[in-house]
């Protein structure tokens, strides 16, 4: 289900720490229905279109109602979303299994979450903290960060079900949990992600804390926002750039203008109208992160841009450079028009562009969106155990590389993947 990020000198959206964010029912059962003592309730009339009620003291949810698949660099597509589970009964639950099924065929099981690994998914309600237990305390919740893969494109099913085997509340009352078995949360797999230009331009481009790992800083980050929990960042990247010698920073780290990355020109990836900017933040000294009493939630992504790309989906990106925002809400923009420089500005802790698609023009509140990108040569990756082990971006990084860089079109960078982008 995923592999454990390294800690980040990004800021805590991100990685290296962080880039950057009962018995009155059965009563009731009992007491109606019967004409005269002893005769037998006349039985329910039934239809194949109405299918028959389910006792689910564990309420499962899914945080958004559904996406379609995204093709990978790794020749996957991948699924990624989250069930919120709520115990509405005063007997503690204990999860055992969640299958994930075809939502037509519920007899094909597409994935099974067990006990090894429900205690990697199960989180608090802030998707970082893991659950201590596969218990759920009464009226407690709980999410399941899930992800899944298809080969082709034909295995991949119009709808998800799941099935939740746990032991619960019994119908009929009680203190002592009773086995239960049952199946909610329906999720869509419909439509195809949008297909963008690339966000900034040149070679050596990382894609840190990125897709798909429950313990990524931007997909275990969900937020409670405009009454409702979201997770805009489910598919973010956090953009940052290798010299030819391997190396992110060359000189003072505490410099900004050591990193290979700052001062990039960032690009608009599609045409798009301007829906919001901010540019007055100052550069953090990178190392370090803001004190976290300055944060707010207009200030937290630091100067950044927001494009409406029509559709219901908007482009997001964050930690630009002081005063160099080139654009203004209202304005029209093509694909490949500079919006502003590469920065680190906000909650960062090194240069880097912060880069998501939405559903809605809240940066935080909205719910994360797939998208793959219609041009880049896949170079290779970084090795992910020496990132898992790093403390800053010092120092020259190991590389899996590739014979020769690969050209991919319609995919999506995964992450710790390194990428070429076309040239403007």
């Amino acid at each position: 289900m995923g592999t454990t990020a390294a800690p980040s000198p990004i800021g805590r959206r991100g990685r290296l720490r962080p880039l950057a964010w009962g018995a009155a029912l059965a009563a009731a059962l009992l007491a109606t229905g019967c004409a005269a003592a002893g005769a037998a309730p006349p039985a329910p009339a039934s239809s194949p279109a109405t299918p028959e009620d389910q006792f689910t003291p564990v309420v499962a949810a899914t945080l958004d109602p559904g996406q379609a698949p995204v093709l990978g660099t790794d020749g996957r597509l991948h699924v990624v979303y989250e069930i919120q589970l709520t115990n509405a009964k005063p007997v503690p639950a204990t999860l055992q299994e969640i299958r994930v099924l075809d939502g037509e065929d519920p007899d094909r099981v597409i994935a099974t979450i067990g006990t090894v690994d429900l205690p990697g998914v199960l989180r608090d309600l802030t998707g970082k903290t893991p659950a201590a237990s596969l218990v759920i305390e009464p009226f407690a919740s709980r999410l399941v960060l899930v992800h899944v893969t298809f080969d082709v494109p034909a295995d991949v099913p119009a709808s998800l079900l799941h099935r939740f085997l746990l032991t619960g509340a019994p119908l009929g009352g009680g203190a002592e949990p009773g086995p239960l078995d049952y199946t909610a949360a329906s999720y869509t797999l419909t439509g195809t992600p949008p297909v963008l230009g690339p966000p900034l331009a040149g070679d050596n481009w990382v894609a840190f804390n990125g897709c798909c790992s429950a313990d990524g800083i931007h997909r275990n980050t969900v937020l409670p926002v405009n009454g409702h929990l979201a997770d805009t960042q489910r598919f973010a990247i956090d953009w940052m750039r290798l010299d030819e010698q391997g190396r992110i920073v060359v000189g003072d780290p505490a410099d900004v203008h050591s990193y290979q990355a700052y001062g990039a020109e960032v690009l608009a990836v599609a045409d798009a109208t301007v829906v919001a900017t901010l540019d007055s933040l100052p550069d953090q000294v990178p190392g370090q992160l803001p004190d976290p009493s300055t944060i707010t939630l207009a200030n937290v992504d630091g100067n950044h841009v927001v494009l409406d790309l029509g559709d219901g989906r908007y482009a997001f990106y964050a930690h630009l450079q002081q005063g160099s925002v080139t654009v203004a809400p209202g304005d029209r923009v093509h694909r490949g028009e500079v919006l502003g420089l590469l920065g680190n500005s906000g909650n960062t802790s090194a240069p880097h562009l912060h880069v998501h698609l939405m559903d809605g023009t809240s940066v935080l509140g909205s719910s994360g969106l797939p998208y793959t990108y219609d041009a880049l040569d896949l170079v290779g990756s970084l090795d992910a155990a020496q990132f898992a082990a790093a403390t800053s971006y010092a120092g020259t990084w190991d590389l899996d590389l590739l014979p020769t860089p690969e050209p991919r079109t319609e995919q999506f960078p995964l992450d710790l993947d390194v990428v070429d982008f076309p040239e403007r």
